[in-house]
């Protein structure tokens, strides 16, 4: 069987440079998963990343929740290390581990958890393995938990997949001249050819919403759904019972994006 392409460090310095522009309105997207979790601002539940990256959904979720604990997985050292110093603030309730994705020798940190959250990371999984991870998920989370996906879907319409790719590539070019006052960070998107609708990539394997939606059903979920979705971005998962429809003590999506946005700054400022 031939080797699965890989991600390398050298991905890992690329993404920091570009995710500033290159993820479609990322502090909205931390402010996203931030308001689905179910639960309260002050109740105590543990988070789970799968690939925590820097550490910046983490933060924010952290200082959203203060009584909240969070385990970070991720399989890059330099990521990790970026993560560890962002989250010094939280110390005694942020950990950090090495994890493989596709691997199953992590499973044993999902146990109980309250959400689990991705941000970018199973589109990298096979249909098969997407599935399996979802039952795998479903059956460790705590019994109100829920799994928040914030990830790349295929397009089931070529129509759809010239929309999602000329999306993106307007957004990475109004972020670039915001972010930096000028088209730097696009011209270095185009060049490294980070557009998936545009340049397909061996390591990327994206699965249509659709399907997505209806194998986080059949891993026994209460409620699967899609919360947010831009320039082929989607915000989506599941919900292992219902939940009221108005949670008086649960994080507003406003405090989210205010919590979302100083911590994407800070990150601006590194």
């Amino acid at each position: 069987m031939p080797d699965q392409p890989t991600w390398t460090e050298d991905d890992s310095a690329l993404y920091r440079e570009l995710a500033a522009v290159a993820v479609p309105d990322r502090a909205e997207q931390i402010a996203v998963i931030a308001a689905l979790a179910p639960f309260g601002g002050h109740e105590s539940f543990r988070l789970v990343e799968l690939a925590a990256g820097e550490g910046l959904f983490a933060a924010a979720l952290l200082a959203a929740f203060p009584k909240a604990s969070y385990v970070g997985l991720d399989g890059s050292a330099s990521m990790r290390d970026r993560a560890a110093e962002r989250l010094r603030e939280f110390a005694g309730r942020a950990e950090l581990h090495a994890f493989d994705l596709a691997g199953s020798s992590w499973h044993g940190f999902l146990d109980g958890a309250g959400v689990v959250f991705s941000s970018l990371s199973i589109h990298h999984l096979p249909a098969g393995e997407k599935r399996a991870l979802f039952r795998v998920v479903h059956s460790r989370l705590s019994p109100g938990g829920a799994l928040l996906i914030a990830d790349l879907v295929e397009p089931q319409h070529s129509r759809a997949g010239s929309l999602f790719a000329a999306a993106w590539d307007r957004r990475v070019a109004q972020a670039s001249v915001a972010h930096s006052g000028d088209d730097r960070l696009r011209r270095r998107f185009d060049e490294g050819r980070w557009n998936h609708y545009r340049f397909a990539d061996a390591a990327d394997r994206p699965s249509p919403l659709f399907h997505q939606l209806r194998w986080i059903e059949e891993a026994g979920f209460d409620i699967a759904d899609c919360f947010w979705l831009q320039a082929g971005h989607a915000i989506f998962g599941g919900y292992k019972a219902p939940i009221a429809d108005s949670m008086e003590d649960g994080v507003s999506f406003e405090n989210a994006l205010a919590i979302a946005m100083n911590f994407a700054m800070i990150r601006e400022n590194d």
